[in-house]
Parts: structure tokens; sequence; C-alpha cells
């Protein structure tokens, strides 16, 4: 099945990328209320877990509006957000895509990068969404895309091989640290943080930080909250994550892994990594590799006094339709029928995280869907006194100053001061740009 996968995958990739030669001129369609015979181009990335569901989910729609074909294009994460921004700067964008926090300020700044939601409530039901969380799509005054879940990240850890060591899950970074020694002696690592996945290492530093100083890395105007000395504790924190064996340095991992996600990873796969830092919205792909009800989650690391704040949340994915769509009404009825159809619902599961709509969520309790990871996740984050990430947190260009200092500290090309400095600079410098 998963080569099946691919093999689409492939196929839709190298469409979507053809059709970027050359910048359209399209003339923005009013809505109308009604629904027209047309087709529809949709784009999402994710793991199998989720593109198996999402076609599942595609069928059942075409059963229910065989007038309205919904092409699919998907893929992995790795180059997945240079592609879509390829595709918007050309005018070639699919119809309906799945979105990321962050390219809402890339793409739409304004307000006006993508179709304004509000304009098609004929089709769309926003009444199964708390206001808070449509205002995660809100740019401008303007509904430019719907949250699809709320996530965070968490900790999942390899129960067989924490069995076999005789060890707790840690709950206290020093829990986390102590784990090294022990694990180290057998070659294993309690935990790992995927860099290719972009700033997943620099995310835990950063909650360290903001567990300490109760201050945000970078707010959610845009503005460094951060001093060079927040950063340089940051740093000083991975260090010690890699020289106490919690995890490979950034040379073992790409000399193990090469550019394989670490879910993909042999040193995952087989159990010498132990533990992740995961979006519980995107965990499906981690537990899929290990054998059934091996993966589990752990708790959210806390100081010694207790204190579990600085965690972080936000919107895990959002759906937007193209400014450019010929067919809005009918765009907007494919992101009802993924948001709130309740036979959708059950399809869909958990691989985009905890629905946000009310109707969705309830048809998954209802039917006894609503468990796994990810709800586990959910309801561990839940429990905890979160923050709500800057989307200028997630921005490509700021995870390359991320994974730059990382690099540096743990290949010793530069030494944490200096790195600090670097870092504070280039993501200073960059949100000033970006505020201008």
């Amino acid at each position: 099945m998963k080569k099946t996968f691919l093999k689409i995958a492939a196929v839709c990739c190298a469409m979507s990328l053809s059709a970027c030669s050359a910048k359209k001129v399209h003339k923005v369609t009013k809505p109308d209320g009604t629904l027209d015979k047309c087709s529809l181009r949709f784009s999402w990335w994710g793991g199998d877990d989720r593109h198996e569901a999402t076609l599942k989910a595609i069928e059942l729609w075409n059963k229910k509006h065989p007038d309205i074909t919904i092409t699919p294009e998907y893929g992995g994460w790795d180059g997945w957000s240079e592609k879509v921004t390829s595709q918007v700067k050309g005018g070639t964008e699919p119809d309906i895509m799945q979105i990321n926090y962050d390219w809402l300020i890339t793409m739409s700044p304004d307000g006006n990068g993508f179709y304004d939601l509000d304009e098609l409530s004929s089709q769309l039901d926003l009444s199964q969404f708390d206001d808070e969380v449509l205002s995660f799509g809100r740019v401008g005054g303007k509904l430019n895309a719907v949250t699809v879940s709320v996530s965070g990240r968490s900790l999942f850890y390899n129960s067989e091989v924490f069995s076999k060591m005789g060890a707790d899950y840690p709950e206290t970074w020093n829990d986390l640290i102590a784990l090294g020694n022990s694990f180290g002696a057998d070659g294993l690592y309690p935990l790992d943080l995927d860099i290719q996945s972009g700033g997943t290492a620099w995310y835990l530093a950063v909650v360290y930080v903001q567990q300490q100083t109760g201050r945000q890395f970078i707010t959610l105007d845009g503005r460094l909250g951060f001093t060079v000395e927040d950063i340089k504790t940051a740093l000083s924190f991975y260090k010690q994550l890699e020289e106490s064996h919690v995890i490979r340095t950034v040379r073992t991992r790409t000399d193990e892994d090469g550019n394989a996600a670490l879910y993909q990873s042999p040193e995952f796969i087989g159990g010498r990594v132990a533990g992740v830092l995961e979006w519980g919205s995107a965990v499906g792909k981690y537990e899929s590799v290990l054998a059934e009800g091996v993966l589990e989650a752990g708790p959210l690391l806390s100081n010694d006094k207790g204190c579990s704040d600085g965690w972080m949340i936000k919107p895990s994915l959002l759906y937007a339709v193209s400014k450019n769509t010929e067919h809005p009404d009918e765009a907007a009825a494919f992101i009802n029928f993924l948001l709130n159809d309740e036979e959708c619902a059950k399809i869909l599961g958990t691989t985009r995280g905890i629905p946000a709509s009310h109707k969705a969520e309830a048809a998954l309790k209802n039917s006894g869907e609503l468990k796994g990871l990810s709800k586990e996740s959910d309801d561990i984050l839940r429990n905890a006194d979160t923050v709500t990430i800057s989307p200028y947190m997630e921005l490509s260009r700021m995870k390359e100053f991320y994974n730059e200092a990382i690099e540096s500290v743990s290949y010793g090309t530069a030494d944490i001061d200096s790195a600090a400095q670097q870092m504070f600079d280039s993501v200073n410098n960059y949100l000033e740009k970006l505020r201008k």
C-alpha cells in the first residue's frame, strides 16, 4: 500500500511542478451559492496514515458528489512548503490547500492571499468552531483559512525499550538528563530530535527556557522576546542533551540516517532511539512503523518545582481556498465535508489531530474512535498551562536560523556565546524586516 501511495504522490507532484512554469492571470469568481459540475485540485502533506485516510475520504466525497471531481496532490513535508510557494507565486496553486500556520504570513500578509471564506458561508458551516479557533485563520479581518485541529508537541516513548531498561518515563528535565547515562551504557538513546522536520531541537530548548523565565521566544505580533542570554541558555541545554547521551549529535544522526526523517530511521524503528518529540496531530507516522501499542505518550517535562508551563500549542493545520479558484462554492463545500461531515470524520479519524469542529469531534467520540496517541497528547496539553506559538516562529527562514545555531554548537564550529549572538541578530533583524 505504501508503494502505491508514493507512486501516486510522485505523479501528482510532477503534475503540480510542471504547472508552475508560467504565471497565470485569473479573474476572481464570485460565489453564487450553487454547486456546479467541475473538477477541483486538493493538496496536502503528511505520512502514509494521513494519505490513506484522505484518499478514502475523497472516495466517499465522489460517491456523494459525482459531478464534483477531486484531484489529489500530496506528499511528505520535505520540500512541500517550497513547492506550494512556487505554485502560489505562479498562480497555479490547487483550489483547496492544507496550509501551515506560518503560510498566512508569507502568502497572505494583508489578508488577500487566499479566498475570504466568510463569503462562502452558504456552503461552509463555521458555527461548529469556537471564535478563538477561527481567529487563527483571520488576517486583515478576512477568514483566510479554517483550523483543522489545535495541536502541540508531546513526548512519545517506545514502551518496550523503556520496560527492558526498567526505566520510567521522565517527568522533569533532570529525569531526562539522568536517563542518558543508563541508556548510553547499552548504546541506546532515550530521546532524539528530528532536525529534518525543521526546528524540533530548538523547540524543546525554547520550552526549557520559557519555563524558566516566563518569557515567550517570539510574541504573537512578531517580536523577539528572548534575550541573548536566554538563547545562550537554550543552546547550552541542547549541548547538554548531546553530552549526556540523551540524544544523538547532529553528526551521528546525519551519518546514521542521512536525509531520512526520524520516523523512517532504522535507529528509531529498531529501538535504539526510544523517544521522540512530535506534534500530536502527526504522531501517527511514528506509531505506524512500530508494533501496535508500543509507542506511548509521556508527561510534559517540568522543572524541579513541578512547573510545566512553557509548552506550546498552535493550529496544527488549516484549510484554505485559492483566491484564483473558478469554483469557490464547490471548494467550500468540499472543505465543509472534510471538516464537518460525520462519515468523513470517522474515516479521517485523528490523522490530522483531534478535530476542531465540534460536529466531527462528537462523531468520533460517539463512535468510540476518539482515542489513540493524538487524543492522549491533546488531553495532556489541555491540562497544561500552554502558550500559543507565534506564527513567526514557524517561518522557514527562522527554522534555518535555529538549525544553523544548533549545528554550529553540535559540530563545535562556533562557541555558544557567538552562536547565540548570531541567532539573536539574525532573528531580530528578520522580524524587523517583516514588520516594515
